[in-house]
């Protein structure tokens, strides 16, 4: 893309030291939300200059406000309470403030991070007094943040925030950057159109040409790293129950939970029989003591049998980084092949 001056990886989407490394060597920056993540940056790749570093907490302790201001990363603010009760902290620093600039995007109300059901950033009826907020602290603002969600496919959901941005802006002399963050699509199912790449830069350099005072940053995170991974499961066992037919797997909720938390869907085959045509619609299942135990519901397998391996696509975000040992099984290993 050439629309964009900086493009940081969001690192909650898959923090695996070897998948930071290679992306810091095609040029990318890093979005963190946790003094932890900050950490593993830094573990990953000691000599990382701190600027390439972004980060972007909510409702964190102040600890890890002053912990990251002292390391010399860039910090994001996205509530003026705390820049009333903690003025002292932020005086004379050099922020990025995070609105709320739309009413939020996505394929679940759970990835929707705009509009006033969400939790994040500043609200639009407080832009007013955002600036005054600001110079009473002594801060600076030296960018404005965005983020409306996750999984659009919509140009306008990073179009029409940087308008907001921009109009804000005026309140900021010091701002030169517009964060528009995330949540790019990803096709989930077979013959659905990839995300307009192309489209979303040519739309931002026309932007940008209208709005010459500004870089544009943008934080993709699922977007880099979804494709690259996959789920593989041993079949344990099948039933039939009604009109449903379940295929059961050794690993379930607890290797990837986006099926049960917010209705994702991933696609499944069965490697074992390749070959072999589909033949029934299948909810695939895992261990774990819950009904929403599900990585797949009406999905289309040929028989399955004890023993087969199973693949559940679009696992390389968001797997392994949100599993738990719930039920005390241990998830799925993760594990990066060379390449």
């Amino acid at each position: 893309m050439r629309a964009p001056a900086r493009i940081l990886f969001a690192l909650k989407a898959n923090p695996h030291v070897a998948i930071l490394r290679t992306l810091a060597d095609i040029g990318l920056g890093f979005e963190c939300v946790s003094r932890t993540e900050l950490e593993r940056v830094h573990k990953a790749l000691p000599r990382v200059e701190p600027e390439r570093v972004l980060f972007t907490p909510n409702f964190a302790p102040r600890a890890e406000y002053g912990w990251a201001l002292e390391q010399g990363f860039r910090l994001t603010v996205d509530n003026l309470q705390v820049l009333r009760d903690w003025e002292t902290l932020f005086r004379d620093r050099d922020l990025f403030l995070r609105l709320d600039a739309s009413e939020g995007h996505g394929h679940h109300e759970k990835v929707r991070t705009g509009g006033h059901r969400s939790k994040f950033g500043v609200p639009p009826e407080e832009f007013v007094e955002s600036a005054a907020v600001i110079a009473a602290a002594g801060a600076r603002v030296v960018g404005l943040h965005a983020h409306g969600g996750s999984g659009s496919f919509d140009l306008d959901s990073w179009l029409e925030p940087a308008r907001v941005l921009a109009t804000c802006a005026a309140d900021f002399p010091s701002a030169r950057v517009l964060n528009l963050g995330g949540g790019l699509g990803v096709p989930d199912r077979p013959g659905r159109a990839p995300f307009d790449l192309d489209g979303l830069d040519a739309a931002l350099l026309q932007f940008r040409a209208a709005h010459p005072g500004f870089e544009i940053w943008l934080e993709p995170g699922r977007y880099l790293v979804a494709e690259a991974g996959v789920l593989l499961a041993r079949v344990t066992q099948v039933k039939g129950k009604g009109d449903r037919r379940y295929v059961g797997v050794a690993t379930g909720m607890n290797s990837l939970i986006r099926p049960a938390l917010y209705g994702a869907h991933h696609e499944v085959r069965n490697l074992t029989r390749l070959e072999e045509p589909d033949l029934h619609a299948c909810t695939v299942v895992g261990p774990i003591c819950e009904s929403g135990d599900e990585l797949a519901r009406d999905c289309w397998l040929p028989r399955c049998e004890e023993g087969d391996v199973l693949l559940v696509a679009d696992a390389g975000a968001y797997g392994h980084v949100m599993a738990s040992h719930y039920n005390l099984r241990p998830p799925a290993t993760e594990l990066v092949m060379p390449a």
